[in-house]
């Protein structure tokens, strides 16, 4: 009996050592890779990406070329082929639908990461500044934000194009200045939360200044949040970005985006090009998917109940 304790204290601590412990870095990893809708989602949205960067060397024709042979017939000599190298067709001008999708895809994903990257950096920066510092600052702050929420920001960015031209850096900035509000909200609601954690206290007693308290012990412990809200947020980008270019307010010719392309399918659906329509609004639905199931899946990887 006493050798047979002996063996089972001693496998028992052997495993104890082999265990390794995990950080909610790796334990996100782990349950994110479990999440299969997330996983696939993950490598189809790595091939659209691919796509709107090396398709370009793919096409046969660019975006601008007029193709004069199937202008006579567009309905049928205008349809998806391989021997003319229109792979998805070609619009109501003649013009490469392949070479069209994919500059949509490049100006569409463009505007949504870089809008909410911009929306990610305001927003954090002033929910974690206003739900620090708190008090009068934080009311006047967060009053300053309902105050703006108010306002609808679709008239706002569409004033925006009117008066000063329609520009694709303009669409950038315009889409992620006034889509920060709710990141503050949400950043300032975590992080009153955590400035009165022990290591918070800690760096206020050793004398650390406050702005690198929220740079370096407050931001990085919401930086779960702010990825699963990155998320969210991207595909919310390229819906606004889609509804002002299919009202006709969106990127100039000869570049197009999602929106510009779905805008004219629909316009000449009644001629019988339905590639028009399939392929923009296909690449436009598989997109907003993906983002949706990968936000998901990180919602649920990132989700300390879940531990």
């Amino acid at each position: 009996m006493t050798n047979v304790s002996m063996t089972n204290s001693t496998d028992t601590q052997g495993d104890v050592a082999n265990t390794k412990g995990r950080s909610l870095w790796q334990d996100a990893r782990r349950r994110f890779l479990q999440n299969r809708a997330a996983v696939v989602s993950l490598i189809v949205l790595m091939g659209v990406c691919l796509i709107a960067l090396f398709g370009p060397l793919l096409a046969a024709w660019d975006n601008e070329t007029v193709d004069w042979n199937v202008l006579g017939d567009i309905a049928t000599l205008g349809a998806p082929s391989l021997s003319n190298g229109h792979y998805f067709g070609t619009d109501e001008l003649g013009r490469d639908l392949y070479s069209r999708v994919v500059q949509g895809t490049q100006v569409s994903l463009m505007v949504g990461i870089v809008g909410s990257t911009i929306a990610v950096i305001l927003g954090t920066l002033y929910g974690a500044t206003a739900g620090y510092v708190g008090g009068k600052t934080d009311n006047i702050m967060m009053r300053i934000v309902d105050i703006l929420m108010s306002i609808p920001y679709m008239f706002v960015l569409i004033l925006l194009l009117v008066v000063f031209g329609r520009s694709m850096w303009l669409l950038f900035v315009g889409v992620g200045m006034i889509s920060w509000l709710e990141m503050s909200r949400i950043v300032r609601g975590q992080t009153l939360t955590l400035k009165s954690k022990e290591y918070v206290d800690a760096a206020l007693s050793i004398g650390v200044k406050h702005h690198v308290i929220v740079l370096r012990h407050i931001i990085p412990n919401l930086l779960g949040v702010i990825v699963i809200y990155a998320t969210l947020l991207v595909p919310q980008m390229i819906l606004t970005e889609s509804f002002i270019s299919f009202l006709g307010l969106g990127v100039q010719e000869p570049n197009t985006s999602w929106g510009a392309l779905i805008s004219e399918g629909a316009s000449t659906l009644q001629y019988g090009t339905y590639w028009q329509l399939l392929f923009p609004l296909a690449f436009f639905v598989i997109t907003l998917f993906c983002f949706f199931f990968i936000g998901d899946g990180l919602r649920d990887a990132l989700d300390p109940k879940d531990r």
